[in-house]
């Protein structure tokens, strides 16, 4: 993809799962000297531009984006879903002010382009579990869900009230061997394979035939950088926007790992995460991502197994 040199992108959150492996993305897209990279701790000098930022200081977020005359905001900062019910009232404090801050930011100073990740955590036990629609039923069990979906309406109101293009997806569990996971009620497809490789053994926190839908971290940035490139016109969901690649129980995994470690072994002790895990959907209809700006999944269980057995 070619550099757009007028250009000023703001990363809020670069510090987390994905943010690491955006970053890095965004700078070869747009030049490393176009992109800030900001995040509450410090971030390594590879970063390249970097800013100490708390994102809950919506006049600092709205100064930064005024003084580098920042065109698009990724804004990455959440407080995820295992880590959120642990913390209900603080974790909706920071979903929600957050986001309001960016939308603040972006009104004052005409941002021309957001990113705003949602989740699979919008979906809850009355939605259909195989193939879930774009547009089905929202009632989430966790805060972390309820402020997605929170997010996802005010990002569709925004658009029409204020003119905003803040553009979103539906993200799945997703899995790096870059950065480690911020936790999540997927994250167990993570630890998993560094525990294969350190000590050959993992006990999973969901049970063995928990099945939930999953995406390798080059699909979901390649997904996001194929969203923020679309014309405003091919953007028909304005709430966010279903994406799929896989999806498997933490049996079928420990099984693909195997063929890789064989004397590997899994056991389950599942823990709170189960009742958010039995929540969400077995699978996802990603149609409209596909048919609207050409998304399509490049990796398999297989392939991203043998990824992750290379790189971690």
């Amino acid at each position: 993809m070619a550099q757009n040199k007028n250009d000023t992108l703001l990363i809020l959150g670069a510090g987390g799962q994905i943010g690491t492996e955006l970053r890095v993305a965004l700078s070869h897209q747009f030049g490393a000297d176009r992109v800030i990279s900001t995040d509450i701790h410090p971030l390594p000098e590879s970063a390249g531009r970097s800013v100490v930022l708390n994102a809950l200081d919506g006049a600092a977020i709205s100064e930064l984006v005024r003084k580098e005359k920042v065109t698009q905001i990724y804004h990455l900062v959440a407080t995820l879903s295992a880590t959120a019910e642990k913390a209900p009232l603080p974790s909706w404090d920071l979903n929600m002010k957050t986001f309001f801050n960016v939308v603040e930011a972006a009104k004052q100073h005409r941002v021309q382009k957001i990113f705003w990740p949602s989740s699979i955590a919008v979906f809850g036990p009355t939605t259909p579990r195989d193939h879930t629609p774009q547009q089905t039923i929202l009632e989430p069990t966790t805060v972390y869900g309820i402020s997605k979906v929170a997010g996802e309406l005010w990002s569709q109101y925004a658009a029409k009230a204020w003119n905003l293009d803040i553009r979103s997806l539906r993200y799945p569990g997703l899995i790096s061997h870059t950065a480690p996971p911020g936790g999540g009620t997927t994250d167990y497809a993570v630890d998993i394979f560094h525990q294969a490789k350190k000590t050959g053994t993992y006990t999973s926190f969901l049970s063995a035939d928990t099945r939930l839908p999953m995406m390798f971290m080059e699909d979901a940035i390649r997904a996001t950088l194929l969203l923020m490139n679309a014309p405003a016109e091919d953007i028909k969901h304005r709430t966010s926007y279903n994406i799929s690649s896989i999806d498997f129980t933490p049996a079928e995994l420990a099984t693909a790992i195997q063929k890789h470690l064989p004397h590997f072994s899994i056991s389950y002790a599942p823990d709170f995460r189960q009742a958010i895990a039995d929540s969400w959907p077995n699978s996802i209809d990603d149609s409209a991502a596909r048919a609207d700006w050409g998304w399509e999944p490049r990796f398999s269980l297989k392939s991203m197994v043998q990824e992750m057995i290379d790189h971690v």
